[in-house]
């Protein structure tokens, strides 16, 4: 019996799982585990759509459970990877014993979590968007300021209420920039004392250009767009603090100025100007993901906190062991193409590993990762986006449809398909809701140190 554990749940894991088991499904001398906090797989190109109350939470993600036939599968947290000893310990909590996996094959498709660059006081006080709870509590957030505002008579505190910050330029950053705002658009009407112009959504980059890796034709148009529907821009600069009530923000330029632009300049022109703080008491942080600290500290050999790879994506060290997606780099010394952590290149590692898994174990030389990038697409707002497909660039409303299309075929199931295609259809006849759900969670899942594990073999 040959034991492959796969650990994580996300995009590469459960591809990765996939694949081994459509090798494997009928190999009974294959056993397959997989380990992830989560039971399901989040698709979360669509967080910003959840957040806006465009498309119900459960209908983007799908139970793991629903996917698999041949894995095991355990819901848990990682405490330790000992590679030595060709095993990895589970955390227990105060319902169920710790655990102790061992394996012959080990794939670590880990991810990432978000990066603060060190500023502890960013990590307290902002929102993330990597979660559904993350969505939930972002939506709950922006309708919870619609409601202070509305009634609130100091005019330096409703401006600050009424100020929502977006940290990062990319994907996540602007599109959940768009969504806001379009949100705030249309429930505006249920709030008499609020206008479209009252609210104000900032996106900050660090960079003097928005959504890097797009042709800079397609990212013009995309800042020029959100621009004419009211966001403001402010490029160049860097956050260094936020206490809950200010963002600080340090220009990246020589000038000592940042690039702002807004609705009220011409089209497409942005001006130097001298901004050191913003008052906002909602800022949003999208900007930079790091590998989680179980890699960072592990035994492995790490490249700026991510496992060094070879070409086959084996560890060097432990060739029992495949390290994919965001948690994984390709050894410095070797002259591989550099790619961005995204959900495309996390799958693409995923079919090259459990290729070649595959074929170490049938004895058989394995293949070199490769990849043809296939191109990128972005919502901005207002059914418009922007694409770039195989050297081919698209803007405007088919952009649009085209990142619709293209997310709804990578929805792994058809019910989960069909309910987001209707969430989108139902969109365009019905208002949207404005409750604010209320959370209460029990801590009675915490995770212990018990002195008592169960050694699985």
């Amino acid at each position: 019996m040959k034991r492959i554990l796969i650990l994580g749940g996300g995009f590469a894991g459960v591809e990765c799982c996939l694949k081994l088991e459509s090798y494997f499904g009928n190999n009974s001398d294959i056993e397959i585990t997989m380990v992830s906090e989560d039971n399901f797989i989040l698709f979360t190109p669509m967080l910003p759509q959840v957040a806006s109350g465009t498309i119900e939470t459960r209908h983007i993600v799908t139970p793991i459970r629903t996917l698999i036939n041949k894995t095991k599968f355990y819901e848990a947290k990682i405490k330790h990877i000992d590679p030595h000893g060709k095993s990895v310990t589970l955390y227990g909590t105060n319902e169920n014993r710790g655990m102790i996996l061992h394996y012959d094959f080990l794939i670590v498709a880990l991810g990432s979590k978000t990066n603060f660059f060190g500023m502890k006081n960013v990590e307290e006080n902002s929102y993330q968007m990597n979660t559904i709870n993350d969505a939930i509590i972002l939506r709950n957030r922006i309708i919870d300021l619609l409601e202070q505002a509305e009634n609130e008579t100091d005019p330096i505190l409703r401006k600050a209420l009424l100020r929502i910050v977006i940290v990062g330029g990319g994907f996540a950053g602007v599109e959940t920039a768009g969504e806001l705002n379009d949100f705030i658009a249309d429930v505006a009407e249920y709030y008499p004392n609020i206008t479209e112009t009252d609210v104000k959504v900032t996106l900050i980059e660090a960079s003097t250009e928005i959504l890097a890796g797009f042709p800079v034709k397609l990212a013009g148009f995309a800042k020029e767009k959100l621009v004419e529907r009211g966001i403001e821009l402010i490029l160049d600069a860097g956050v260094t603090s936020f206490d809950g009530k200010e963002v600080l923000l340090q220009s990246k330029s020589p000038s000592n100025k940042i690039l702002l632009s807004d609705s009220s300049q011409q089209k497409g022109h942005s001006q130097l100007v001298s901004l050191d703080s913003i008052p906002s008491r909602t800022l949003v942080w999208t900007a930079g993901v790091t590998p989680i600290d179980l890699i960072k500290e592990s035994l492995f050999e790490t490249h700026k906190g991510r496992i060094v790879v070879n070409e086959f994506l084996q560890v060097p060290q432990f060739p029992e062991v495949f390290a994919i997606g965001d948690c994984s780099t390709f050894d410095p010394k070797l002259t591989m193409k550099p790619f961005p952590p995204t959900a495309q290149i996390a799958e693409a590692h995923a079919k090259i590993a459990a290729k070649n898994l595959k074929e170490l174990l049938n004895g058989r030389s394995m293949l070199k990762f490769d990849y043809t990038w296939k191109g990128q697409s972005a919502i901005i707002g207002k059914r418009t986006g922007i694409a770039s497909f195989f050297g081919i660039n698209v803007a405007g409303f088919l952009a649009f449809l085209m990142w619709r299309n293209l997310y709804l075929s990578k929805i792994r199931t058809y019910d989960k398909k069909f309910r987001v295609w209707l969430d989108w259809t139902l969109e365009l006849f019905f208002k949207r809701d404005i409750s604010r759900l209320k959370i209460i969670t029990k801590n009675g899942n915490s995770r212990t140190e018990l002195d008592e594990v169960d050694d699985v073999r």
